[in-house]
């Protein structure tokens, strides 16, 4: 996947903006990986501060748009505010219901924010990094 340096960039805002509870969102792009659009969802879990979960009429607002511009959602992305190094949780292979999405999770306890990208299954319970390049837009 391919993210333009503003996309991350309003990622990383909308998980500082969300602290102390996480953040949850959407990437629509293209089928060679590029990064179109973000898609920022409000966090609907009762315990919004270690889980999240999207609410229902934003995440299809967002999926509509995604068709409407004929994108694929390529990630999901959700913030980790007490971890420098994020890695997913036990809750997040066990909701990691887009086995072909990437995850994208922001990690806000370092001196920077960081962002991972894994493969996660939900049927095997497993998960892997995966690659991703921030660019100059």
């Amino acid at each position: 996947m391919i993210l333009a340096r503003g996309m991350a960039e309003a990622i990383f805002a909308h998980a500082e903006q969300a602290k102390p509870n996480e953040c949850c969102g959407l990437v629509g792009g293209r089928i060679d990986g590029r990064a179109e659009s973000i898609y920022k969802l409000r966090n609907v879990a009762e315990s919004a501060t270690v889980s999240y979960e999207a609410a229902a009429e934003d995440l299809f607002v967002a999926q509509r748009e995604m068709r409407e511009r004929n994108e694929l959602l390529l990630a999901i992305y959700h913030s980790h505010p007490r971890s420098a190094e994020p890695q997913p949780s036990d809750t997040d292979v066990r909701l990691a219901f887009y086995p072909s999405a990437i995850y994208l999770i922001i990690g806000l306890a370092g001196t920077e924010p960081t962002m991972r990208a894994f493969s996660i299954s939900e049927r095997e319970l497993t998960w892997q990094p995966v690659e991703y390049a921030i660019v100059d837009e």
